[in-house]
């Protein structure tokens, strides 16, 4: 076998793909029943929900998902949403459209003194992120690319350079040089963004990864009819149809090191492989390659980045399809009352399934709530937590609270346990301001001939990048295959 794939989450996927494609003979094992990670579905009590990530970028016709499954005469159900997001807090209520325009301008409406200033960050905002979305929505222009991608950056350099003026720098300190702190509304729907994305606030987030991560209701912003789930599934099927295999229910539970290659003991078996890309967090990796982190400086130092980051609380519920939002998929971006940091409950990320899937039966649909939390979190801390996020809801959604049937809470525990993430991390490693983060600007491997794909490595969050840094990764390590 040349590569062996451990974790079938996006960036597993991606890797597992693109190395099938590129002619190597791949085996995925998961010690889930089902793909996706902390984007999958699960069912429990006859109701199916989605686990942890909910809006998704990058679903368009021309995105990344559905070019890669076309391939394989695939295509994922997707309904792009418009508006992608409703945002609730006690002084306001704003549906975020799919387009730019109307997006400013309901901005600039809802903040009348600092309108100019509004429209004024956002032309330069446009201008930045789409030179950093170019990179995803051709990926031959990242690491690593051959000689006509290289011939192509040089011939767009000019495009880059109004990019290295916020190097370094905040997102807080570029709406300051725009005079927009005293956004206050503005600020508030940036800095739960934020958190949601890059694991960190306005304040503090890398102004590049912040700018790009606003555009996220722009760039083919989509639910996936019956949970993002079906569309790790069709990517599973594309795997098996580019020639590799997946092995679901199958957890690797040993990987040893044997004369050119390694030597991997399953649940079911074991098999032998070239070349080894591990969807997991460092500290994971480093368990099953059976080594201390602090022998290895990549994964130690990645390690450290991710234990700066959260954990999740999570609220799961079954609702009456009665007095809500909308019959579609919707999601609810919720701010409490108060000073508040946009974490402990105080923020919450509210999905809920479209009235015509019925996920749990007719007349019901399931919602996934989500908040980040400090960790480590003792069960005491948790409950809070929840009791906080429940609280946030119930305030500024309370045609929700009414329509709620039943519920089921999950912890950073849950996590650790179902989805393999060591003390419960999730969402990779924080974006806060600094040249750190791009110190690696490609592929990571942190040993000869093991790769770590998923939201802790190249490119980071996001199961669009976890996806495409898998199938990157997949394309350097099969051109070390071909050297050995």
């Amino acid at each position: 076998m040349d590569v062996a794939v451990v974790g079938a989450g996006f960036g597993g996927l991606g890797a597992a793909l693109r190395a099938a494609e590129l002619g190597c003979s791949v085996a995925l094992f998961e010690s889930l029943s089902y793909p996706g990670g902390c984007a999958s579905t699960f069912r429990r009590g006859g109701a199916e929900y989605e686990s942890g990530a909910t809006l998704f970028a990058g679903l368009g016709d021309d995105g990344y998902f559905q070019r890669s499954l076309a391939r394989y005469g695939l295509r994922a159900p997707v309904r792009l949403l418009d508006p992608v997001l409703h945002i609730r807090t006690p002084e306001f209520q704003l549906d975020v459209p799919s387009d730019r325009t109307a997006f400013v301008e309901a901005w600039a409406a809802l903040e009348p003194a600092h309108a100019h200033d509004i429209r004024r960050f956002f032309a330069r905002q446009q201008q930045l992120a789409k030179v950093l979305w170019s990179l995803f929505e051709d990926p031959t222009l990242l690491l690593p690319f051959d000689a006509k991608a290289f011939l192509r950056h040089i011939g767009t350099s000019l495009r880059y350079a109004p990019l290295l003026r916020w190097l370094g720098q905040s997102l807080g300190s570029m709406l300051d040089a725009y005079k927009l702190r005293g956004a206050k509304r503005l600020w508030s729907y940036l800095d739960s963004l934020c958190q949601i994305t890059v694991q960190t606030t306005v304040d503090e987030a890398e102004a590049s990864f912040a700018l790009a991560a606003i555009d996220y209701p722009f760039r083919g912003t989509g639910h996936v009819r019956g949970g993002i789930g079906v569309l790790a599934r069709l990517f599973a099927e594309a795997v098996v149809a580019a020639g590799a295999s997946v092995h679901l229910t199958d957890r690797v539970r040993e990987v040893t090191r044997e004369a050119d290659g390694f030597r991997l003991t399953t649940r079911r078996g074991s098999i032998k492989a070239r070349s080894l890309v591990l969807n997991l967090l460092p500290e994971a990796a480093a368990n099953l390659l059976g080594i201390p982190l602090s022998h290895n400086a990549e994964l130690q130092q990645l390690d450290t980045a991710v234990r700066t980051g959260c954990g999740a609380a999570m609220l799961y519920r079954v609702v009456r399809d009665e007095g809500l939002i909308s019959p579609e998929a919707h999601h609810v971006d919720i701010t409490a009352a108060g000073n508040h940091p946009p974490t402990q409950g105080h923020h919450v990320f509210c999905s809920l399934s479209a009235a015509d899937e019925e996920k749990a039966g007719p007349g019901f649909r399931t919602m996934t709530a989500s908040t980040h939390i400090a960790l480590p979190a003792d069960g005491a801390m948790v409950a809070e937590v929840q009791a906080r996020m429940r609280q946030t809801l119930d305030e500024a959604y309370p045609e929700l609270a009414r329509a709620t049937v039943r519920e089921m809470t999950a912890s950073p525990r849950t996590f650790a346990r179902f989805v393999g993430r060591p003390q419960g991390y999730v969402g990779g490693v924080p974006r806060r301001v600094g040249l750190s983060n791009y110190r690696s600007l490609g592929p990571t491997s942190v040993l000869p001939n093991v790769w770590l794909v998923g939201d802790t490595a190249f490119p980071g969050q996001s199961i669009l990048a976890a996806a495409i840094g898998g199938s990157k990764t997949a394309e350097s390590l099969t051109k070390g295959l071909a050297k050995r």
